[in-house]
């Protein structure tokens, strides 16, 4: 392995999807080299789609209380349809990683109290002091999301590369409607996600798992 790549892989094993953080904020330079990092990712004929939307404190503080506030509706509304199901591996996958997260804060199995309240956090943004916004333009489809994906794993790695740790959230997307008017997002751009980021606290049980990945022979195959 090639020293640039031993470094891409360290860095990849330090990203995490951080869930409790300090209050320290990250320092306006450096949220600027993270963006201006991860805006040099490949988009099908250089669209770059993403836009982003960094929040004030006052203006984060009024999206989370209205998304907290919304907590209770049992319906989503996201720009772009959520997952019908999972199925099969990946609603393994997907069970693992939840009860790795409850295990960790203490969530028993049937506690539906308690994984609500977990839930909830989603729309605290889990106490980050910085949260960005990414929206794609609705005539863009598929490969402007997938463009913005690009944008949004290349982000978290370049936080992740001056010790900012960060956390896409899909959840928010879930609320869109409230997300757009809060935010003033015009009608023909969907809301992706939001990237919450800063610096992470330790001692946090909600940090203290990581997720693994699957073995290569479970999705590599050659033809």
């Amino acid at each position: 392995m090639s020293p640039e790549l031993k470094d891409l892989d360290k860095l990849m094993n330090c990203r995490f999807s951080c869930r409790g953080f300090l209050t320290k904020a990250v320092e306006q330079k450096f949220i600027d080299q993270i963006i201006e990092t991860a805006q040099k990712v490949p988009s099908w004929c250089n669209s770059q789609p993403w836009q982003v939307i960094l929040l004030r404190q006052e203006t984060r503080e009024l999206l989370s209380e209205k998304l907290v506030y919304s907590a209770d509706q049992a319906f989503e509304t996201p720009d772009i349809d959520f997952p019908k199901r999972y199925a099969g591996v990946y609603k393994t996958r997907r069970s693992t990683c939840g009860w790795q997260l409850y295990n960790a804060v203490g969530v028993q199995k049937g506690d539906r109290e308690g994984a609500s309240q977990q839930m909830a956090k989603n729309y605290e943004f889990f106490g980050a002091p910085h949260v960005a916004i990414i929206t794609t333009p609705k005539d863009l489809g598929a490969y402007g999301v997938l463009d913005c994906g690009a944008f949004i794993t290349a982000f978290t790695l370049a936080a992740a590369a001056i010790g900012v740790s960060s956390i896409p959230q899909a959840a928010i997307a879930g609320r869109a409607p409230i997300v757009r008017e809060v935010l003033n997002i015009e009608e023909d751009r969907d809301v992706l996600c939001a990237i919450s980021f800063g610096f992470a606290d330790k001692d946090n049980p909600a940090n203290s798992f990581r997720t693994q990945r699957a073995d290569l022979d479970e999705f590599v195959e050659w033809v």
